[in-house]
């Protein structure tokens, strides 16, 4: 009996090892990838049919013309659209779904940070199995999200790129602030910059370098109230125009891009104002956001899929404290005809999707929700891909299907340019040269 458990625990180890398996490394293994159709992230529409040749971790030729290397292993995935690794631009990998509202801000104090960091790890996994290569994730606690990152990167736990923000940055009592809705007290001390908590500019740089010191990619703040966030109306700033113009300044000094949650019109002429890269929600932008926006560059990621996920819940009867329930209600009304006037003007816009406020690993879902509301789904493709690669300062290395880009590369069945919910039903996942998900249909 012992011989045969220590049998199983090889075996289950050697499954799950790095460089074992689906997941190996691939040093110079030469794969190609076949399908009927390639969207590459860039052009307008799809091309037939579809070939790519990955050599090493990284794209070297594309295009039916290509040259089959000698030595390649040919991976026909049939009647499929090859795509760029999608990429979500707003997750938190590292809080866990619930519906039961009292319960998840319970868990926070009851789990062990361990037992966080292993609940985290489960979510990477089936966010990577949706399709998503990439994500930017924009909140956590405890360095988990770090934690998290590195493990992937290692080749630990399979899951997506990561770029982390360590904490995201607010005002004392705001959405940002972990400890509110808790007595005071109750945790011994009030939050601080190093919990990422600033009142005042110099406050406020000090943040950033912390968050920068322990291994932030980007730097995410708080400029307006949130939906779930028990104690502050949504739409209110949080944040000065000084301590916004601080927190941009320093995070462009150390070569960090930032996003701002702000659905409030305020709060984001505020971030706008200061530079921020992005808006996150903007659920209640107004023409003046939106022109400013436009005339910057700055992007929008309207994370459509929370306001989805709350939704589900209220079908359900979950329970949902009132006032978050009227703020949800007042944030659903207005999102989508927010999107829809900023598609109109031509403002960049991202695909993210609140990922922790919904069921991890439905991330694609976004797509058709853009779609829903009037965008094309091509451009939705790009939001997913080449726009978002942009956005997180990383289009040089992933985003679109071009020799010497990483292989990041997903198969969906048929053209979902046609029907843009066929990227929910990823097969083929690709990260890096590595292959994690092969499901394609037997021939």
């Amino acid at each position: 009996m012992r011989a045969k458990i220590l049998s199983s625990l090889l075996f289950c180890l050697m499954l799950w090892a790095p460089g074992m398996g689906q997941g190996q490394k691939p040093a110079d293994k030469i794969y190609v990838l076949k399908a009927a159709r390639l969207f590459d992230g860039k052009c307008n529409s799809v091309v037939t049919p579809g070939l790519i040749v990955v050599t090493g971790g990284k794209i070297t030729a594309v295009g039916s013309s290509a040259a089959i290397p000698a030595g390649a292993q040919v991976i026909d995935l049939g009647d499929a659209t090859l795509l760029p690794g999608f990429i979500d631009a707003h997750t938190h990998l590292t809080f866990p779904y619930s519906d039961d509202y009292k319960q998840a801000r319970l868990d926070t104090l009851q789990k062990t940070i361990a037992e966080r960091a292993l609940d985290s790890s489960v979510n990477a996994r089936v966010t990577l199995m949706a399709g998503f290569t990439t994500v930017r994730d924009v909140g956590s606690s405890d360095y988990l999200d770090v934690g998290l990152r590195n493990a992937i990167r290692n080749g630990d736990v399979p899951g997506p790129r990561m770029l982390v923000t360590v904490h995201a940055l607010g005002a004392t009592g705001g959405h940002c602030d972990g400890t509110d809705g808790f007595r005071a007290g109750i945790f011994g001390r009030e939050s601080g910059p190093l919990d990422g908590v600033i009142n005042g500019p110099e406050q406020a740089r000090y943040a950033v370098r912390l968050d920068h010191k322990y291994g932030a990619d980007m730097i995410k703040v708080c400029a307006s109230g949130g939906v779930l966030s028990p104690t502050d109306d949504v739409d209110t700033p949080q944040l000065t125009q000084e301590e916004l113009n601080a927190i941009v300044d320093e995070a462009h000094a150390l070569r960090r891009k930032t996003a701002a949650h702000a659905h409030g019109a305020e709060a984001a002429k505020r971030a706008i104002r200061a530079g921020i890269d992005s808006i996150e929600h903007g659920t209640f932008l107004d023409d003046e956001d939106l022109d400013m926006m436009k005339q910057r560059g700055t992007y929008l990621v309207p994370t459509l899929m929370a306001l989805q996920g709350i939704q589900e819940q209220f079908d359900r009867g979950v329970y949902i404290p009132p006032a978050i329930a009227a703020k949800a209600r007042a944030a659903m009304t207005s999102l989508h005809s927010t999107f829809q006037r900023a598609l109109a003007k031509g403002v960049n816009i991202g695909l993210g999707t609140d990922a922790g406020v919904y069921p991890h690993g439905r991330n694609a879902e976004e797509f058709h929700q853009m779609v829903d509301l009037g965008m094309k789904p091509v451009d939705a493709l790009k939001a997913g891909t080449s726009a978002d690669a942009d956005l997180l300062g990383l289009a040089d290395k992933i985003g679109t299907l071009e020799s010497g880009k990483l292989a990041d590369v997903v198969a969906v069945p048929g053209d979902p340019t046609q029907n843009i919910r066929q990227t929910e039903h990823v097969f083929f996942v690709m990260k890096e040269g590595v292959i994690f998900r092969n499901n394609a249909p037997m021939k």
